[in-house]
């Protein structure tokens, strides 16, 4: 079966879509997006994605492309066109289609939307979970407004490139003080030796992640003992556990950090069992 994509009012083959040379996202990286997770035939925390979506167009001064509604109609629809059970959803917004210049363009300028959907295998992701990944740490090089969910993720893409060249998955940031911020396209955790989960505050530096805040709320849950500050590089070599978490991974145990094996060298029991629990803390729509 073919791919469907939706662009701009047109539900098309995703090897026939195509936006303008100069819409703004290809040409200055004007644009937001996100990513939802699907599961077993629902989409995962949408209200909540979509609270992120109008936060993120707000800080740019990006109107929404169509009524809140109908972008939810059409997430919809370009899932049960993909019919995709387990998966992802994108949805990628930018200022639109205007003549060359860095000045925004004129107020009749529609943003342009698109929005694709992809299967992914829940089988390939549980055995990565038992496994667990690796992480490599690369100094912080993005713009200061990091929560805000732009498409300009070039520094992202040379973070997780330098990491995949020495056999990792995913990169872990560091702050000119030496803190871990957050991963290339993750939120960061470690649990301590003392069984406390630490990840960084979400005010600023980092994304204020979805899954992470749904990691969170399980976490007050099970009445486990948790701190929102920043920790070293140092911190995280000594941790009993390590995990990152996203749409797109849920919670993913790290086993190595650089050159240093976190813990036993397996996934630790906290990470696994907030990755088991995850979707009982989650608001699921259908499709």
């Amino acid at each position: 079966m073919s791919r469907i994509a939706y662009v701009n009012g047109q539900y098309v083959r995703h090897a026939d879509a195509a936006v303008h040379v100069e819409d703004r996202g290809y040409q200055f990286a004007d644009g937001v997006y996100e990513v939802c997770e699907i599961w077993k035939g629902k989409i995962v925390d949408m209200p909540r994605h979509l609270d992120r979506l109008n936060r993120s167009l707000s800080e740019l001064r990006i109107d929404w492309p169509m009524a809140r509604s109908a972008v939810e109609f059409v997430l919809r629809q370009v899932i049960r066109r993909n019919r995709v059970r387990d998966g992802l959803v994108y949805i990628q917004v930018t200022r639109g289609v205007s003549r060359r210049d860095h000045y925004f363009p004129p107020e009749d300028v529609a943003p342009s939307i698109v929005v694709t959907a992809r299967a992914t295998s829940p089988d390939a992701a549980r055995k990565q979970a038992e496994q667990g990944i690796s992480v490599f740490s690369y100094p912080e090089n993005r713009w200061p407004r990091v929560d805000i969910k732009t498409i300009a993720l070039l520094p992202n893409v040379l973070a997780k490139q330098n990491a995949k060249e020495q056999g990792g998955k995913e990169a872990w940031y560091l702050d000119a003080d030496g803190f871990v911020t957050e991963g290339g396209s993750t939120n960061a955790w470690i649990v301590t030796k003392e069984g406390v989960l630490v990840t960084r505050p979400a005010e600023s530096g980092i994304l204020r992640g979805i899954t992470r805040a749904v990691v969170l709320d399980l976490v007050q849950k099970e009445g486990l003992t948790f701190e929102e500050r920043p920790f070293t590089l140092e911190e995280a070599f000594g941790a009993k556990e390590a995990f990152v978490t996203a749409a797109s991974t849920l919670v993913m145990p790290v086993t190595r950090v650089d050159d240093k094996i976190i813990g036993n060298g397996h996934p630790g029991s906290v990470a696994t069992r907030l990755r088991d629990l995850f979707h009982t803390a989650t608001d699921l729509k259908a499709v």
